[in-house]
C-alpha cells in the first residue's frame, strides 16, 4: 500500500495572519482591514479547493477554517466602521471633524 506524506495547506498560516489582522486594523478607517480580510478569502478558497480534492493529504485545515472565521469577522467589523465613518462625515461635516471646536460645538447641539 501506498503512503502519502501528510503535508500542511500552503496558505493556512497566512490566512490566519490576514484574518488577525483584518480585525486589528479594523479601526484603520476600515479600508486596510477590508482588503487585507478579502485577501484572505481569497486565499482561502484556494487552499480549500486543495484539501477538497485531496483531505488525506493535508494536516492544518483547522488553521485555514480559523482564519477564514476571522477574516469574515474583520470584514464585517470593517465594514461597520466604514459605514460609521461615512455617517460622521455626512452628519456632522469634513471640516467640523477637522477641527476640534466645532467638534465641540456640534457635540454640545446633540446633546
Amino acid at each position: 500500500m501506498f503512503e502519502f506524506e501528510q503535508r500542511k495547506l500552503p496558505n493556512a498560516t497566512i490566512v490566519l495572519v490576514l484574518g488577525i489582522l483584518s480585525i486589528i486594523t479594523c479601526c484603520c478607517y476600515g479600508i486596510l482591514g477590508l482588503i487585507i480580510g478579502i485577501i484572505a478569502l481569497v486565499l482561502y478558497k484556494q487552499d480549500k479547493r486543495l484539501y477538497d480534492a485531496n483531505p488525506s493529504v493535508y494536516t492544518n485545515f483547522s488553521n485555514l477554517n480559523t482564519g477564514r472565521i476571522l477574516a469574515i469577522i474583520g470584514l464585517v467589523l470593517n465594514i461597520l466602521f466604514l459605514f460609521y465613518i461615512i455617517w460622521a462625515i455626512s452628519f456632522i461635516g469634513w471640516e467640523t471633524l477637522q477641527n476640534p471646536e466645532l467638534l465641540q460645538e456640534k457635540l454640545n447641539e446633540l446633546q
